[in-house]
Formats: C-alpha cells, sequence, structure tokens
C-alpha cells in the first residue's frame, strides 16, 4: 500500500481543502500524475504507478473528500446557517481548484505527463484548459468528460430519494457500496481489491456511507457544459491518447471515439475484456499502454 505520506492545504474564500499526496522515484526524473476519479482514490493506481518509479517521478493524491483526504471544509459565512446548506459541485469546479494549486505547488521543472481516470479527466481537461496547468501529454482512461445523454438509474435514485438513503442504516448503505463498485470491473475483482476499493466509504473507513451517497448525487447534476464548449482547443495545446475498456458497463466504448473527435486526440485504443476498471481487469495491457504513451511523448 502506497503512504500518502505529504499533506497540502488550499484555501479559497469559501472552502478549505486538505489533499493527501506522494512523490515516488527521483525528483530529478520525468514527471508523471496519476488522477483518480469516483468513488476511487489513488490507490487505484498503485500498482501501475509502482512500476514507473525507475524512470519516472511519480506523483499521486487523493482528491478532497477521497481516500485518504479529508472532505472539503466550508468557511462559514456569518450571514448564513451552515448546517443548512449543501455543497454540491457537479461541474467539478472546486476540485479542479484544488487539483491547480497542488500543482503548482509542485513547480514541475519540465511539463508533466498526466493520465487520468473517471471524473478524473474532467479535472485534467480543466486544469488544462481553465487554469492553464501546462502537460507534456494526456492520457484518458474511462473518463466522465462527455454531457450525459440519459441519467443513470442508480445516480437518479439516490439524488431523487436522498432522504430516504440517509435514513438506511449504514451497514446496508455498505452493501450498495459493494455491489455498485463490483460493476466497474469486467472480471471479478480479487476480494483484497474489492475491499480496498470499498473501505474509505464504510462505517470505519475515512469518508464513510453519507460521504459516499454525496458523491452518488453530485454524480447525477454533473454538468459538463462550460468547458466541453472549449474541448477543440485541447488536442492542439497537448497530445491526447484515449484508452477504454471494450466492455465498460458504467460508460460505453461508444464514447472513446467521440471524445476523442472533440479533442482532437492522436489515438483511440479499447482494450478487450476491460470494464471500468481497466487498472484490476487488464493491468498489463494498460501498463504496455501507458509505457509507449510514455515513450512516445518523451521529450
Amino acid at each position: 500500500m502506497i503512504d500518502l505520506d505529504q499533506t497540502f492545504v488550499h484555501q479559497t474564500p469559501t472552502h478549505s481543502h486538505t489533499i493527501k499526496w506522494t512523490r515516488l522515484g527521483s525528483p530529478d526524473s520525468p514527471p508523471v500524475v496519476f488522477i483518480h476519479g469516483t468513488p476511487w482514490s489513488c490507490i487505484e493506481w498503485q500498482t501501475l504507478a509502482a512500476s514507473l518509479t525507475s524512470r519516472y517521478c511519480v506523483y499521486l493524491y487523493d482528491h478532497p473528500g477521497f481516500g485518504k483526504s479529508p472532505a472539503p471544509q466550508r468557511i462559514s459565512d456569518l450571514n448564513n446557517d451552515s448546517n443548512t446548506m449543501v455543497d454540491l459541485d457537479p461541474s467539478l469546479v472546486l476540485r479542479a481548484e484544488a487539483s491547480a494549486a497542488l500543482f503548482r505547488k509542485w513547480d514541475f521543472s519540465e511539463p508533466p505527463a498526466v493520465f487520468a481516470h473517471d471524473n478524473g479527466g474532467l479535472v485534467s481537461l480543466r486544469l488544462l484548459l481553465h487554469h492553464n496547468i501546462q502537460f507534456a501529454s494526456l492520457c484518458l482512461i474511462d473518463v466522465v468528460a462527455l454531457s450525459r445523454t440519459e441519467d443513470i438509474p442508480f445516480f437518479k435514485l439516490v439524488a431523487g430519494n436522498e432522504q430516504v438513503f440517509s435514513a438506511i442504516p449504514p451497514h446496508l448503505i455498505e452493501g450498495f457500496v459493494h455491489s455498485y463498485i463490483k460493476t466497474a470491473a469486467f472480471k471479478p475483482l480479487a476480494p483484497e481489491d474489492e475491499e480496498a476499493l470499498c473501505k474509505p466509504w464504510l462505517s470505519t473507513g475515512s469518508q464513510g456511507p453519507k460521504r459516499f451517497l454525496q458523491e452518488m448525487v453530485q454524480a447525477h447534476y454533473r454538468d459538463v457544459s462550460d468547458v466541453e464548449k472549449e474541448y477543440g482547443r485541447a488536442g492542439k495545446l497537448v497530445p491526447i491518447k484515449v484508452v477504454w475498456g471494450k466492455d465498460d458497463f458504467w460508460i460505453p466504448a461508444t464514447t472513446a471515439g467521440k471524445l476523442a473527435t472533440a479533442l482532437g486526440a492522436e489515438e483511440v485504443v479499447l482494450i478487450e475484456e476491460a470494464g471500468h476498471l481497466i487498472q484490476y481487469d487488464q493491468p498489463s495491457r494498460l501498463a504496455v499502454e501507458v509505457s509507449l504513451w510514455l515513450e512516445k511523448n518523451k521529450a
């Protein structure tokens, strides 16, 4: 298990974000950053990251409210009752702002190669297009980045019945967590992997079942319209590769081509017998695609 032994705090006029992170490999090696999505943490990258440390300086972090990083805290306004205020970040603007601050804190000697999964893809595109963070290259792996054309039933169910779900005993919500995460993989997850992915959202975990439900509600209200209209600039700023599990139950593989066209990506790769969690379904094949991409775009 990789230890996130560093802490970064970013404050805005409204929120305080604490991010746990770490760096692996020699600081003199080319930088590589992995960005996780929902409901994951950087644990999804640990095997792949460890394999690169002899040649690259690898950066891993947990978004605020995921894995080892505590949830964002609202800086109370004296004119408002903070107990009645619901903080949703459906466009991931706040998450991207915190990530941008972290990237600047790292002060890379050269632009990093960035790999993003799930809605980490949306965060990475905001970093590139709205925060002017320079990348050496960008690889998007089964990402959430396009406007949704239909509601995902589970998101809609939770968002429409939030009070009902909030009243369900935590141990029953934990059953939802396990069932939901299992559907992300094409192959059965190893028991230890399933447990590690679910652990933050359990009653004894760092986030808990209530935070899991909040993320489901937020996912239902996702809005990418402000940044999606700028996707045409992305491929002109940085080389982009799109990798997708051909058997992704969460986001159909047909999305890969649509996203690649919108971004002006150089490559699109579909991986057989892989679902949304390619890192677990096809780790060796993904490692090959990552290595080829890094080699192709090395300085």
